[in-house]
């Protein structure tokens, strides 16, 4: 791709943004090479945290899993796992790092908006304002049943729950005003008479009657995270996320669709059209050259999908256990069999999975695919695979024409996984003038450039949606 003059791009100016995604349960991180490291030892977040904000990255990640996979009742043992609780290794990665963002994937399902705002809101104290809440929501029954209602939500209800979450939330945020507490030894109350005020809510989902504990942080509220990618989804990000996390951050002309589609629910939603951050979810494969990168996708390709893990996601597909099917031969003769799993218990929704199998035979007949490489070559498409050179060009053009604010980078190794973006690709970045040299800020919010939290904004502020 050819650099591109600044007089023909829409936005000239604009600085890509770079979080670290420290998934959970999954199997594309790849633990079973040779210089992978411990996935749990602290000095492997420690590792990564450190080698983002070496690399002015806005965020550190945090996934989360409340549960191993299962499919069936059967734990899907190839998977990472075995994350801790995200606000207490954030809280820790707080003491080691300065600048970097610390956010938390937390759970609007199966947390209680009371307990969570305040340990939020301690991170958010504790990093100086530097706190992010990924607010996620859980469909099924096998997480669930770990939890005092059991169950699961169903899809409209999850998000109705976690709307209603972060408006009790931002109420126990914005319950201690600016300069509450005493800054002089003199003065004769320990807080401003009526500075703290008891917040109350009753609503479908909590009853609230409290006054709030900690006060606010330096950046106000800690950032909003949302990653739903439903018409549900993305209109409770445009009502009230700061940074939305999505999948649509390979193609151009998809993420350019999706990101018009989000500012165009902003401006519905009463925001202006630049008030959310767009980061989405990537993985970055760095060759010397574009055919080294290439050989090292297809490595990669193979470390993740192993023959027992193609093995299990085509047994999704076909809803029948595949585990004694060899994944580097043929696809399986059996038809699919069609159940009426709702997906509660952990497996995925297919529409209609005849449909999706003959998809699969036929592009398998037309390539000569074995069942491994038709589920590697159909399955999702992850990434941008190129030289430094390369990508830093590709980036520009997703940034400055308004596809992409940035991407959330999903490391394949742990804990070194971007050693190779933060020294080879940042500095072919910077040079084309789109990526930050030092911090901009000292909280999340001023280093990704966003305004007030939405609480906090004046009648005026909330009109100006251009």
């Amino acid at each position: 791709m050819t650099r591109t003059d600044p007089l023909d791009v829409p936005r000239p100016h604009a600085q890509l943004h770079f979080g670290v995604f420290f998934q959970g349960v999954n199997h594309w991180t790849i633990w079973s090479a040779p210089d992978s490291g411990s996935q749990i030892d602290p000095a492997s977040f420690r590792r990564v945290a450190q080698t983002a904000e070496r690399g002015l990255f806005d965020a550190f990640f945090l996934g989360e899993g409340l549960r191993l996979r299962e499919v069936d009742g059967k734990i899907h043992d190839l998977d990472v796992a075995g994350r801790p609780d995200a606000i207490t290794q954030l809280a820790a990665l707080a003491a080691v790092t300065r600048r970097i963002g610390l956010v938390s994937t937390s759970n609007s399902t199966f947390n209680e908006p009371t307990d969570l705002a305040r340990r939020l809101s301690g991170l958010d104290l504790l990093s100086e304002g530097r706190a992010g809440w990924n607010v996620v929501t859980t469909d099924n029954a096998w997480t669930g049943a770990n939890f005092r209602r059991g169950g699961y939500l169903d899809h409209a209800d999850r998000y109705s729950r976690a709307e209603e979450f972060l408006t009790v939330a931002r109420a126990l945020w914005d319950g201690w005003k600016d300069g509450a507490i005493a800054d002089s030894a003199g003065a004769r109350e320990w807080s401003a008479p009526g500075a703290v005020h008891q917040v109350r809510h009753r609503g479908p989902q909590f009853d609230v009657d409290l006054v709030p504990t900690l006060p606010r942080s330096a950046q106000g509220h800690p950032v909003i995270f949302q990653a739903g990618d439903s018409g549900e989804g993305r209109d409770l990000a445009a009502r009230n996320a700061d940074v939305i996390f999505s999948a649509h951050g390979n193609d151009f002309d998809d993420a350019l669709a999706f990101a018009e589609d989000i500012r165009t629910r902003l401006r519905a939603a009463g925001r202006p059209g630049d008030d959310l951050r767009i980061l989405p979810g990537t993985e970055i494969i760095i060759g010397a050259t574009e055919e080294e990168a290439q050989e090292k996708k297809h490595w990669l390709r193979l470390q993740q999908v192993t023959p027992a893990t193609a093995l299990g996601i085509a047994g999704l597909l076909w809803g029948i256990d595949l585990s004694d099917h060899d994944a580097d031969g043929p696809l399986p003769k059996e038809d699919p069999v069609v159940s009426e799993n709702d997906g509660s218990f952990g497996a995925r929704r297919i529409a209609d999975p005849r449909a999706v199998v003959a998809e699969w035979r036929a592009k398998a007949e037309a390539h000569g695919w074995s069942l491994r490489e038709t589920v590697i070559a159909l399955g999702p498409q992850r990434g941008h695979v190129g030289t430094p050179s390369g990508l830093a060009d590709k980036f520009a053009h997703f940034v400055r024409h308004g596809a992409v604010d940035g991407f959330n980078v999903t490391p394949y190794l742990i804990p070194d996984g971007l050693d190779d973006i933060v020294d080879l690709l940042v500095p072919e970045l910077q040079e084309r003038g789109i990526y930050r040299t030092e911090y901009t800020g000292t909280t999340l919010r001023e280093n990704l450039g966003l305004r007030a939290p939405l609480t906090h904004r004046s009648a005026r502020d909330r009109r100006q949606v251009g």
